[in-house]
């Protein structure tokens, strides 16, 4: 029993010493990656806290995630133009959204490049990509690999985070 004991006691620090290494690996290329990225809208905490909610301030500037199934455009089937709730920049317009069944918006693709920033995740323990707001840097949430063609992306994104303009139809009606 001790025999056995002491393999699994092995195999738990081989597992941990392999989970530290892929933490540490591309550490230079990391640090390249989290370089502070400009914004066009850049506010104190305190200016952030006059404008926003308790709930849009926690999420938009200190990185939360609001519950699944929670917030109020995740079943959102209005046409319309989703915005930033922190500065109004134009993200994503009800065209590009779709049912991913996690609880959050999801939308296959942004309004334009210009319109959201990414830049890599490594909190709690896993490695994502976080969406930006493109204008104020606000976070919005994370994109996966996993959302329907043409992009094949899955812009997961808090509701807390967006305000919904209703009627705002997608002056690109050609764009799939």
């Amino acid at each position: 029993m001790k025999y056995f004991k002491s393999i699994s006691l092995v195999y738990f620090f081989i597992l941990l010493f392999i989970h530290g290494c892929l933490l540490n690996s591309n550490k230079e290329e990391r640090k390249l990656e989290n370089k502070k990225t400009e914004f066009e809208i850049t506010k104190t905490d305190e200016e952030w806290k006059k404008i926003l909610t308790p709930e849009q301030f926690h999420v938009l500037r200190k990185k939360g995630t609001e519950p699944a199934f929670t917030g109020k455009y995740y079943n959102n089937k209005k046409k319309g133009l989703y915005v930033c709730a922190g500065c109004g920049n134009e993200l994503f317009h009800s065209d590009a959204k779709f049912d991913s069944g996690t609880g959050w918006p999801s939308f296959w693709m942004p309004v334009s490049e210009n319109s959201v920033k990414t830049q890599s995740d490594y909190s709690y323990s896993m490695i994502r990509v976080e969406v930006l707001c493109g204008k104020c840097g606000g976070h919005l949430g994370h994109v996966f690999e996993d959302g329907p063609q043409p992009t094949g992306l899955r812009y997961c994104i808090n509701s807390i985070a967006l305000n919904f303009e209703e009627g705002k139809e997608n002056p690109s009606k050609d764009t799939p």
